[in-house]
């Protein structure tokens, strides 16, 4: 099962829980695709 949780605040990318797994990040309320995330940690 997929469900849309909301919008990558970076990129705007669709964030989707899958399975019962968050594809994504939650820092401080801000949601972020794994993409940007690791981005972001460089």
């Amino acid at each position: 099962m997929r469900e849309l949780i909301g919008k990558c605040l970076s990129c705007n990318k669709n964030v989707y829980c899958e399975s019962g797994f968050f594809d994504g990040v939650q820092e401080n309320g801000k949601l972020l695709c794994n993409e940007c995330a690791a981005l972001k940690k460089e």
